[in-house]
């Protein structure tokens, strides 16, 4: 299959102040793939996230979406773009005084001029490919966690978006129902076609989910690896990269 790239990072630099988080980062995910951005507390998976959402401009470098540079277009362009992203963070941002239903409809409201039997119906639909039917009435402190999350996610694809941003999708669940969100994921992205960006640091769910994975890395404030997950933690000649995979501690030098 010719790649056919939907997202592309070219030399990324994010700095804060004075501190450099990224430097020189690029790489591609192509339409349609589970891609994955793993690595350890604080190397900077969020920030190259809030980077390729639009929410932080880099110091330098591009990320372009759709072909479209997404700090360099106009609010035209950068709007429609968004208008193919959908987002779920990671505490899922539900407004707790709103009903499932209600928040669901703020971005088709937003976006759309469909009537309110329209919009009711896609609510409907898209809370079924969640399996939350018959939970449009609830607020979300009447849910458990992983329903939460359900809701977040069917609120992410309320416009049908291209591509989905997911923000640690298995945070504070229980295996169980982190293994079901897993699940879910790869039904959208195989029934739907979405190209999914993924960022956890959820061993498991990397594994059930991903088809390529970047790992960042704090100190060199940049990729370390890139590849097939499976592969990774099979042949990485990378040290840091085998110790995340194998789940091994740092061996420490015997006290003197």
């Amino acid at each position: 299959m010719t790649p056919d790239p939907i997202i592309q990072v070219d030399r990324l630099v994010a700095r804060y102040g004075d501190d450099t988080i990224l430097e020189d980062v690029s790489f591609t995910i192509d339409r349609g793939e589970v891609f994955v951005i793993i690595g350890a507390s604080g190397c900077g998976k969020s920030t190259l996230m809030r980077h390729m959402l639009g929410l932080d401009r880099p110091f330098s470098g591009q990320v372009k979406v759709r072909g479209i540079d997404i700090h360099g277009c106009t609010d035209k362009q950068f709007r429609r773009t968004l208008r193919n992203i959908g987002v779920l963070f990671q505490n899922s941002a539900l407004f707790g005084s709103m009903t499932l239903a209600e928040n669901l409809a703020l971005p088709i409201m937003e976006y759309t001029r469909l009537p309110q039997k329209a919009v009711d119906q896609l609510i409907r639909m898209k809370l079924c490919m969640v399996e939350l039917s018959g939970f449009e009435g609830h607020l979300p402190s009447e849910i458990s966690g992983g329903m939460k999350k359900r809701a977040g996610l069917a609120r992410a694809m309320a416009l049908n978006p291209e591509i989905l941003f997911l923000d640690e999708p298995t945070s504070g669940l229980d295996p169980v129902i982190s293994a079901e969100i897993d699940q879910l994921i790869r039904h959208i992205n195989q029934s739907l076609g979405a190209t999914m960006v993924i960022v956890t640091h959820d061993l498991g769910s990397i594994m059930n989910v991903a088809d390529r994975a970047v790992m960042l890395d704090k100190k060199r404030r940049g990729i370390i690896a890139e590849g097939d997950p499976r592969t990774l933690r099979n042949s990485a000649d990378n040290p840091d990269v085998r110790r995340f995979f194998r789940r091994e501690a740092r061996s420490e030098s015997p006290a003197r």
